[in-house]
């Protein structure tokens, strides 16, 4: 069944007013607040990768302003607990029981700042929440509020103090992004709106959790068609069958890679989804995920170079829109 117009309409809406809010802030960076906003209304997690100094906590940040909603922040450090993200029970001398005090997890909204600089141990405690929006600590499981997305930063790992992410936590995140280096015209006009007081503090909310949730519904309903599946399982197959990866793309990143493609169609007004969408969305949503094997590090081919080399050995299907 098709979705409504109006629904394909109030999308579409919805994601311009934020992408206006976040591009108020971020400047010259379209295409990685599309992906943000995209994965926002997939119900999807966020990975943003990038050197330090060009912009990735400041998009979290404004991503999580522009929704009236809970948000919490998590500097992640080498001493950060497992507990510190989850919460813990904590004994009442007056009431003689345990009371539980969530963590910094509990909130519609999580920004991980600088996730690869805390230990596995405590990595690993994001990954019942990611994928199973709940928390359990202590034999009593917790359920985390919708929206939930969790909007984490990185440094590269060959920066010091970094530990790399654990592949199940990689595959957790519906997408990576990378910031780059702003081109010249984008940072001057970064001076001179950010040299006088932060932006941040002017920004003002253009939707709320109830709605996002709406939004999030209505995207479940836009249309895939066979053909449009049928390509993006032969796109996660491809990565499983070359011999330039150890770790192909696993059957998460098949579904998350068609939630993705759903939320983008609907952004740009479409009740259905058409191959170039799942080719636009293939690179981020499946290269943080693929591990090189040890010929292809060697001889120095990147996981972008051989995951566009798959893509493009992959015959898209002709696009016809739903009916």
């Amino acid at each position: 069944m098709t979705i409504p117009a109006g629904d394909v309409d109030t999308v579409a809406r919805v994601a311009a007013r934020v992408r206006e809010s976040i591009d108020s802030v971020i400047e010259g960076k379209s295409e990685v607040v599309t992906t943000a906003i995209t994965v926002l209304l997939a119900e999807g997690h966020l990975l943003i990768e990038d050197v330090p100094g060009v912009g990735k906590t400041m998009l979290s940040k404004a991503l999580a302003r522009s929704i009236d909603s809970t948000v919490r922040r998590i500097q992640f450090t080498p001493d950060l607990l497992p507990s510190d993200v989850t919460g813990v029970s904590v004994f009442n001398q007056d009431t003689r029981e345990f009371e539980f005090r969530p963590g910094g997890i509990f909130a519609n909204i999580v920004v991980g700042d600088e996730i690869n600089r805390a230990s596995p141990k405590t990595q690993s405690a994001l990954l019942e929440c990611m994928e199973e929006r709940q928390v359990t600590v202590d034999g009593n499981t917790w359920q985390l509020e919708t929206p939930f997305m969790v909007v984490a930063t990185q440094n590269p790992i060959e920066m010091e103090g970094t530990y790399a992410l654990p592949e199940a936590q990689r595959d957790r995140f519906m997408a990576r992004v990378s910031m780059g280096y702003p081109v010249q015209s984008a940072e001057l006009a970064m001076i001179t709106a950010h040299s006088a007081r932060n932006p941040l503090d002017d920004l003002e909310p253009v939707t709320d959790s109830a709605e996002i949730r709406k939004v999030v519904g209505m995207v479940a309903g836009i249309h895939v068609a066979e053909s449009v599946q049928r390509y993006a399982v032969a796109l996660t197959t491809a990565t499983r069958n070359t011999p330039d990866l150890n770790l192909g793309a696993s059957p998460r990143a098949t579904l998350h890679l068609i939630r993705a493609a759903k939320a983008y169609a609907g952004i740009h007004g479409r009740s259905y989804v058409l191959p170039d969408d799942v080719h636009t969305l293939a690179r981020p949503v499946l290269a943080h995920r693929l591990l090189p094997s040890v010929e292809a590090a060697m001889s120095g081919r990147s996981i972008g170079s051989i995951l566009d080399r798959i893509v493009t050995s992959v015959p898209v299907p002709e696009s016809r829109p739903a009916t």
